[in-house]
């Protein structure tokens, strides 16, 4: 799969402004993981800290918080890791979950996932 990036919008907690974020989408990435400086900035707490495994298998200890995510049209509270300023933000697994947002590879896009109950 190859990589590609899209615009999202990361909220203050309570929801009352959002800054925008160019962000890779990444599958393989657990958590959408922004620059700490941002989500301080817009007043994130990390509320608690979780070890990630990196792709060349080393361990990290981040801080995570929630707060609101924007894609295209859909918005929704999702988990969120505090990254270091130097690191690509990334669009994770989760998120797309929580909005029900699917990768479409060959277009290098996002469309909507089917919304199921089965």
């Amino acid at each position: 799969m190859g990589t590609f990036s899209v615009d999202v919008e990361i909220g203050s907690p309570d929801g009352s402004r959002f800054e925008k974020v160019s962000a890779m989408v990444d599958t393989g990435a657990s958590l959408t993981a922004l620059p700490g400086s941002i989500l301080r900035r817009l007043g994130v707490i990390p509320h608690r800290q979780y070890t990630f495994e990196l792709a060349d298998g080393r361990e990290i200890r981040r801080g995570v918080g929630r707060t609101w995510i924007r894609v295209g049209s859909e918005t929704e509270m999702t988990l969120i890791m505090f990254s270091d300023e130097n690191v690509v933000p990334l669009l994770g697994a989760l998120s797309l979950q929580e909005l029900l947002l699917a990768v479409d590879s060959p277009n290098e896009r996002l469309i909507p996932s089917p919304r199921l109950l089965m």
